[in-house]
C-alpha cells in the first residue's frame, strides 16, 4: 500500500474528506515526493480527487461511503442543504431529487460535478447575514456532519431563489407538490423566525399571505 494511504488510515482520516494541506502534513517530504505519492494513489484509484485541493479514499478503503450532504459541505464550507434537496429529505415533496442543492453565504453561485455523487449546486440568497442559519439543523450520520434546512426554511429558500409571488396554498400543493398535511403542521413561531431572514419585500409578503391562509394570525 502507498505509504501516504497508510498514513491517512493510521491518522483516522479514512472516512473523511481530505484537504491538500492535510496531505502535505502527512507526506513529510518534498513537494515533488508528495506530488508523486498523490498521483500514484489517484492513478491506482485508491485516492479519489473530488475537486481541486479535495480528496477522499476509495469506498473499498472506507468503512462507509461519503454522504453527499457531507460532501456538499466540504465543497463549500458554510453552506447548508436546502431547496428541493431538503424538501425531499424531510418528505415534503414526493419526487426524488438528483441534484444536491445548497444555500451558500456570499454572492457567487457555483457548481461541482462528482462522478460518483452527481451534481452539486450552490446558490446565494438575499438574506440578512446574522440570520443565515435560522431554522437550519445539524445532523450526524456515521460521524459525518451535515447542515440541513428545516422543511419550511427550505421551502422559503426555494421561493426566494425563484422570486415567486404568492399564488395561494393550492399552488404550493399542486405546483410545488408540497404535502398539505405538512403545511398545516407549520407553527407560528417558525413563521415569525422566517420574517427575520429574508431581505426582499416579495418574500416577506409571501410569508404574510401564507400565514393568513394557514390561519396562524
Amino acid at each position: 500500500m502507498n505509504r501516504l494511504l497508510r498514513k491517512i488510515i493510521d491518522n483516522n482520516l479514512a472516512n473523511r474528506v481530505i484537504s491538500v494541506s492535510q496531505l502535505k502534513r502527512l507526506s513529510n517530504g518534498t513537494e515533488q515526493s508528495r506530488y508523486n505519492l498523490v498521483n500514484r494513489a489517484v492513478k491506482s484509484q485508491d485516492l479519489v480527487r473530488l475537486h481541486r485541493g479535495l480528496y477522499m479514499l476509495n469506498d473499498c478503503l472506507r468503512d462507509f461511503p461519503c454522504h453527499p450532504f457531507h460532501l456538499a459541505q466540504a465543497f463549500s464550507p458554510g453552506s447548508y442543504i436546502s431547496f428541493e434537496t431538503a424538501l425531499t429529505f424531510h418528505g415534503w415533496i414526493p419526487e426524488s431529487v438528483y441534484v444536491t442543492k445548497s444555500a451558500v453565504p456570499g454572492r457567487k453561485s457555483r457548481q461541482f460535478q462528482d462522478n460518483r455523487n452527481g451534481l452539486f449546486t450552490f446558490h446565494p440568497l438575499p438574506v440578512h447575514r446574522l440570520h443565515f442559519l435560522e431554522l437550519v439543523k445539524r445532523y450526524q450520520e456515521n460521524g459525518q456532519t451535515m447542515l440541513i434546512a428545516s422543511p419550511l426554511r427550505a421551502l422559503m429558500d426555494l421561493i426566494c431563489l425563484r422570486k415567486e409571488s404568492w399564488k395561494g396554498l393550492a399552488w404550493l400543493v399542486e405546483g410545488v407538490r408540497i404535502d398539505p398535511d405538512a403545511l398545516f403542521a407549520v407553527r407560528q413561531e417558525e413563521i415569525e423566525i422566517l420574517k427575520l431572514v429574508y431581505k426582499h419585500q416579495q418574500v416577506q409578503q409571501f410569508i404574510e399571505e401564507m400565514k393568513k391562509e394557514l390561519a396562524l394570525d
